[in-house]
């Protein structure tokens, strides 16, 4: 990966499209929040997540302004790995479902929350990972685009997923475990169409 990122943030179109990949997910994931909360019992919580990962895409849509270059959409072409970047948090969705389903037997609104703690734990694991080393390389750049306020909420993020899934099930990391190995595939997948594309 920060073999990839040096690449990247040494050529503003890549690093434009980059920011632009990183942003979709995050809106992504801030549509998948909201579409997954109970009208009735969604809590503070789950509408704070949901508002600032909606927050995260916008600012990473800001920060492409430093690279002179304009992503004015999500369409392909201003995207890196445009297919698998749009399908990565779908898939994940459907793996995680389908282990709740056949190996939990939930349903209905109990699987949808349930998918929700599990998918955001995942999620949230890897953007405690990969944001920081995206500022490390920025950092020995130079460059004018800085992600350390996504890193500061994103570590909020992570704890309180945590507290959410200790309610959830004593087993809680067993399922967390199963649902951050069904994303490491999904990553590594991924990086490999980045590096494809970015040669």
């Amino acid at each position: 990966m920060n073999t990839i990122l040096t690449k990247i943030i040494a050529k503003n179109r890549l690093h434009a499209r980059w920011l632009n990949t990183l942003s979709l997910m995050e809106n992504t994931g801030a549509r998948k929040i909201s579409a997954s909360e109970d009208p009735a019992t969604v809590t503070y919580i789950i509408l704070k997540h949901a508002a600032e990962e909606h927050r995260h895409a916008f600012y990473l849509k800001k920060q492409i302004e430093k690279t002179g270059v304009e992503c004015p959409t999500y369409a392909g072409e201003y995207l890196l790995a445009p297919d698998f970047s749009k399908r990565y948090l779908h898939q994940l969705d459907i793996d995680v479902c389908r282990y709740l389903k056949y190996g939990l037997s939930l349903s209905g609104a109990e699987l949808r929350f349930a998918a929700y703690l599990l998918v955001t734990y995942a999620i949230e694991v890897r953007a405690d990972e990969l944001y920081p080393i995206y500022q490390d390389a920025l950092d020995q750049a130079a460059s004018k685009v800085n992600v350390k306020s996504i890193i500061l909420e994103e570590e909020g993020h992570l704890e309180e997923m945590i507290k959410q899934l200790q309610v959830f099930s004593p087993d809680w990391q067993l399922h967390a475990n199963k649902a951050v190995e069904m994303e490491t595939i999904l990553f590594g997948k991924w990086v490999e169409n980045l590096a494809v594309e970015i040669g």
